[in-house]
């Protein structure tokens, strides 16, 4: 079955949900004018019912088009999203479309609201990260009749389009990795896997792959909020203190690695004789150790310029799998 992009809601839609006119609608949405309470609940019911975004700029980009290409992300606080960026922008700048982007933090109610703001301004597109929203969100992003791209993970039904990689496969070859290398003692070390919903993904399946070869996960320890180097020195220092004779460690990304292996440092652990380490990602930094990191190298400035060229081009809704590559390195 074709899949067609979705139409914008419109002022007259509302009104005509709301039962008033289009000229009542546009006082409530400014909160200017005259209307009643009631009038006003009416409208609103209306506006979220149908997922109605006000159009800041009405008007002035009916008859040329958008060059806005909003994009929401959850951080800024590693590589992996500002290589994503660096992708797409260069493709954006050659086309003159002009890239603009908020930061939600990996809070799904901030992304509903800069979603929110941004498709206010009538973007020709929207990019965000995966496919777990809010319904609000949903609803909004389906409403605006913009282009809309899910960015690194296909595992899920995409929107529009969505350009990236399985984390569940990333999971599974992983935890096959370490099983095929002769590590039966496993654990884990991760963030927030509630709010980063890949990283989830990846260690569900990575445990599923663990429990099949038979040597289930030994042990995990799960830190609260964002990945961070800090984060991963001392997410292994708690384990190791609890677990002994663990022989391999699967982290939530390579930030997190690199701090374990900090702390192996530190402890004088020998790697990956008496402790492996394995990540995911393939950051720079992760080659430029002194032993370089095993882990999953991720397309993530491919992503952003595949994702960028199909909304320069209006392809067609799609998904596009660009995989990822399993890097051997010396700690496992």
């Amino acid at each position: 079955m074709e899949l067609k992009q979705p139409a914008t809601v419109t002022l007259a839609e509302v009104a005509e949900a709301a039962g008033v006119g289009e000229s009542t609608v546009s006082r409530v949405l400014r909160n200017h004018g005259s209307f009643s309470g009631k009038t006003r609940e009416r409208v609103m019911a209306a506006v979220e019912r149908l997922g109605y975004v006000p159009n800041r700029i009405a008007g002035t980009l009916a008859s040329t088009g958008s060059r806005l290409v909003a994009f929401v992300i959850p951080s800024l606080s590693n590589i992996v999203f500002p290589d994503v960026l660096r992708g797409a922008s260069a493709v954006l700048e050659e086309n003159r479309y002009q890239a603009v982007f908020s930061v939600t933090d990996y809070d799904p109610g901030k992304e509903e609201a800069l979603a929110a703001a941004m498709l206010a301004w009538r973007p020709a597109a929207v990019m965000l990260a995966g496919y777990e929203h809010t319904d609000g969100s949903v609803k909004m992003l389906r409403a605006s009749g913009c282009r809309i791209v899910e960015l690194l993970d296909l595992d899920g039904d995409a929107l529009d389009i969505a350009v990236g990689f399985s984390n569940r496969a990333a999971g599974r070859e992983s935890a096959a990795f370490l099983l095929k290398r002769g590590y039966r003692r496993i654990g884990y070390v991760g963030h927030d896997l509630n709010r980063d919903t890949r990283a989830g993904k990846r260690f569900s399946s990575f445990c599923e792959t663990l429990e099949t070869g038979g040597a289930p996960l030994v042990a995990r320890e799960i830190l609260a909020g964002a990945s961070s180097v800090e984060n991963g020195r001392l997410g292994l220092e708690r384990l190791l203190a609890r677990a002994r004779g663990l022989d391999a460690v699967y982290f939530s990304n390579d930030d997190m690695a690199l701090g374990g292996y900090f702390h192996c440092l530190a402890e004088g652990i020998a790697i990956p004789s008496k402790l492996a380490i394995f990540g995911y990602n393939g950051l720079d930094i992760g080659r430029a150790m002194p032993q370089p990191l095993s882990t999953i190298r991720t397309p993530r400035v491919a992503t952003g310029q595949i994702a960028a060229q199909l909304v320069v081009a209006n392809a067609p809704p799609q998904a596009v799998d660009l995989g990822f590559e399993l890097i051997e390195g010396a700690t496992a």
